[in-house]
């Protein structure tokens, strides 16, 4: 989304109204920042959310997230010496903000102007060997030299030989949990370093225990606030790899240093190469990768994703008639948004309208690369 696209900085009070809004049952980034694009600002949202709901067929009412509970959550970042940072606040970082998932609220403690860098994510094994470690620390030393903020997870191996080398110059960590929450714990002191030193990101709220599923969602935040990535020492199916993807996705540019085929700590990382990922041995090498990324703005938003003007000239019998096409057409596999609407050749505006309220309904799942499902789940 463009900075354009956005409503002006947030006041205080409506800062509570972005909160309430992104920890509301069923409300995603996306559906976040289309109910914004659709009503105007999250206060207008927020209370067109029962009624959306409801067209999408849920019967129980959603559970919005109260003003008591966001001032709660602002006072305990205010404590721990955070803030918040929303969409459209103008130190939010701007490679992040362009990716269609972007978190609309983040949790940052630690020095922000960090994030003016533009950023290059070094991300690899957990049991990571005594060499890649090495290698890790030295690449990022060298970048952060370079003017480069250097991005990683916190955990431990690659992630923590990372941050090591970058620390003195800038490091972002982006943990899976709530900006308070030190995993592994084996990484306090160097968590500390990197609150005095560097930047820590969340986007969960304070408190918040990380589970496997967070992990993912801290991996798109890595690789969409970064250029770029680089992957080195990961294993078949590893996380590093999840991230690798997610880079893809959004445009970014994936690096890889090689290794040994015997090591089945480098198998991923040759795989990545052999897939086109651009092989690194240094921080020279990466650099001259990054000169055409730097050059070009990152990608624009799509229009038709976050416009959602009001459905016009349609009667209610048309929008339940559209109702059930979209519902025909969904099923348990993705299918591209576009193709979607193709097919019900049916306005965008409709069509999107109706996945806006399935979404809050509970009964639609949204995955990368704009494409949607229905789940087959009750409220």
């Amino acid at each position: 989304m463009t900075r354009s696209a956005l409503p002006s900085p947030p006041t205080a009070e409506q800062r509570l109204d972005w909160l309430r809004l992104i920890r509301t049952e069923n409300v995603g980034p996306v559906t976040f920042r289309q109910l914004v694009a659709r009503f105007g600002d999250p206060t207008t949202a927020l209370a067109a959310l029962p009624e959306l709901a409801r067209q999408g067929g849920r019967t129980k009412p959603l559970t919005i997230a109260s003003r008591a509970a966001a001032e709660r959550e602002v006072a305990a970042l205010q404590k721990l010496g955070a803030r918040l940072l929303t969409l459209a606040d103008p130190d939010y970082p701007q490679a992040l903000a362009a990716v269609p998932d972007a978190p609309p609220v983040l949790s940052v403690r630690g020095h922000v102007h960090l994030l003016e860098r533009p950023a290059i994510a070094i991300v690899g094994a957990r049991n990571a060997s005594a060499n890649g470690r090495t290698l890790a620390e030295r690449l990022a030393r060298d970048l952060g030299e370079a003017g480069y903020l250097v991005a990683s997870g916190l955990a431990r191996g690659i992630d923590a030989a990372a941050h090591r080398g970058a620390l003195p110059q800038a490091t972002a960590a982006v943990v899976a949990g709530g900006i308070d929450v030190i995993y592994p714990e084996e990484n306090a002191g160097l968590y500390e370093e990197i609150w005095q030193q560097g930047l820590l990101v969340a986007e969960s709220p304070p408190g918040t225990q990380p589970t496997a599923r967070h992990f993912p969602r801290r991996n798109r935040i890595i690789s969409g606030l970064s250029y770029g990535i680089v992957v080195v020492e990961a294993a078949e199916k590893s996380g590093s790899l999840i991230t690798a993807r997610f880079a893809g996705e959004q445009g970014r540019e994936v690096m890889a240093v090689p290794g040994s085929p015997l090591d089945p700590r480098c198998r991923g990382a040759n795989r990545l190469i052999r897939q086109g990922a651009t092989l690194v041995e240094s921080a020279a090498d990466i650099i001259e990768a990054m000169a055409p990324m730097l050059r070009r703005p990152l990608g624009e938003r799509e229009p038709d994703l976050f416009d959602l003007p009001p459905v016009a000239g349609a009667d209610d019998g048309t929008v339940a008639k559209a109702r059930e096409q979209v519902l025909e057409l969904l099923g348990p596999s993705a299918v591209a948004v576009d193709e979607l609407i193709r097919q019900c050749q049916l306005s965008a505006s409709i069509v999107l309208t109706i996945l806006l309220e399935l979404d809050l309904a509970g009964r639609l799942e949204r995955h990368p690369g704009n494409q949607v499902s229905l789940r087959f789940t009750t409220d």
